[in-house]
This record gives C-alpha cells, structure tokens and sequence, in this order.
C-alpha cells in the first residue's frame, strides 16, 4: 500500500537509535524525507548514512529539547531545507525510581524533558504547518499513562500528560488540516529490555534461554492477548499510518500498540 508520503518532510525526535530510528527508517522507505534527531552527532549520522545507503531521503538536526535554545536548534536545522510536514515527539527519557526514590527535582528533570521538551517542539513546527493546510503531529506516549504502576510515578504521569496535550492540541487544530494523535506502545523489545531480561530472569526463575525467557516475563509482567512483547516496526507501522492521507478522518485519538495489555473500553 502507498502510504502517499513522498514530497513529505518529517522530523522524529529521538530518532538517532531505538523506537525513534525504526520510525524514521519505516517512513522514508515511504519515501517521505526524515530528519534525523539526537543529542550525539556521531549515533544521529549513523542513522542518516543507513538510510541514504538505503535509497531513502534524510537530513540531520542536533540539539538537546531540555532547554528552548537547544531546541530552536533543533527546529532551524529541521526548517533550513524545507517545511516540516509531520512532527513525530518521540523523545524523551525513563526512570525506574520508586515514589521513595523520586525527588522533586526527578519529577521536575523528567516532566522537562518528557512532557515541555514536546511542547517546545510543537511551538516551533506546528505555526509552519497552519501555512502549509496540512500536517501531523503524533506523540509517543504509553500504557502507563492509561494504567500506571505503583512503580516509577514520575515516568507514568509524563506519559499521561502527552496524552492529555495530544487531544488538547487537536482541539485547538480544528478546521487546520492538520491532526494530533497519540500511538501507545505496549512492552516493546529493545536491546535495553533483552539486557534486563537476562539480568533478571535468575531472579525470577526464568531459566537461562532467551526465547524462554522472553515467554515467561510476558505472562508474568505484562499479560497481553498476543502472549509476547512488541517489535518496533509495529509501533512505526502505527506511525507511519497516523502520517497517510488514509488517516485524515482521525485526531485527538489514543492508538494502542500493545498486544491488548490495557483492557479497557
């Protein structure tokens, strides 16, 4: 199916690895241009030589979304060639902490740089896409925000609030041509995540093989109607979705990528 990306321009925050990477990869194998974001030059180019290798179209931005200077950086970078015709906030950081563990000063580092460092960004992209009739703003958010755990408080009420702001957002789009969304990933595996597991499983008595592993911690930790963890690519398809023509008819939504982990109407 085309997606009908091509002469589209995207930039997806966080992009220079992980879930940020498989989307940016996924929607220029559309053919839409992507700007690649990180903090690191080196991990960010990275991504931006594979998708040339590729065949694909990609320019790089830098910069750090905590503070308003870095991400002026970040948006002249991302506007030098062209407009932005989607804005994918990925971005961000987690944190393990328990409500013990969490200071004030955690919850105020990490709302910064999950929840305003999004905000900046739409502040600085969204005006351009009024001019332009069209656009699409997608926030990565999470099932922790709809359902959250008594661990890591602070990393759950970030989640929360992207959601709450990606409606909110729609709202006050209304009538622009341009759509806000929100795709929540479930428990996706990542290199971070196989670590864990692996650390971990001795301690829940998992065993040593990692596909048995993979099996155990799902039906013990997160229970879904798949019965295993997500891939990234699942989580770029929804993107990539949310970003076509085919969605037009869709804002202020909660896409859910997550096996059926969250269990509610």
């Amino acid at each position: 199916m085309d997606l009908q990306l091509k002469g589209k321009r995207a930039l997806i925050t966080g992009s220079s690895s992980g879930l940020g990477e498989a989307i940016a990869k996924m929607l220029a194998n559309e053919g839409a241009t992507v700007i690649i974001h990180g903090r690191n030059t080196d991990r960010a180019s990275k991504v931006v030589t594979a998708i040339l290798n590729a065949g694909g179209s990609a320019e790089l931005a830098v910069g750090d979304l905590s503070t308003d200077e870095g991400a002026d950086t970040v948006a002249a970078a991302a506007l030098k060639s062209g407009q932005i015709d989607i804005l994918v906030n990925n971005a961000g950081e987690t944190s393990h902490k328990s409500w013990g563990e969490a200071s004030t000063e955690d919850w105020l580092s990490i709302y910064n740089n999950n929840v305003v460092s999004y905000v900046r960004m739409v502040q600085r992209i969204v005006p351009q896409m009024k001019h332009l009739g069209w656009g699409r703003v997608i926030h990565i958010g999470g099932g922790l925000a709809i359902q959250p755990i008594k661990e890591q408080p602070h990393y759950n009420a970030t989640l929360a609030a992207r959601h709450n702001m990606s409606v909110s957002l729609a709202r006050s789009l209304k009538d622009s041509g341009i759509t806000s969304n929100i795709v929540s990933p479930g428990a996706i595996i990542n290199p971070m995540v196989e670590e864990w597991l692996q650390n971990a499983a001795p301690k829940f008595g998992w065993g040593t093989d990692p596909e048995e592993i993979r099996y155990k911690a799902v039906q013990e930790l997160i229970p879904n109607d798949t019965g295993r963890f997500g891939e990234p690519d699942e989580v770029a398809g929804a993107v990539a979705y949310l970003c076509s023509s085919f969605a037009n008819y869709i804002s202020g939504s909660v896409l859910r990528v997550d096996g059926g982990t969250i269990r509610c109407l």
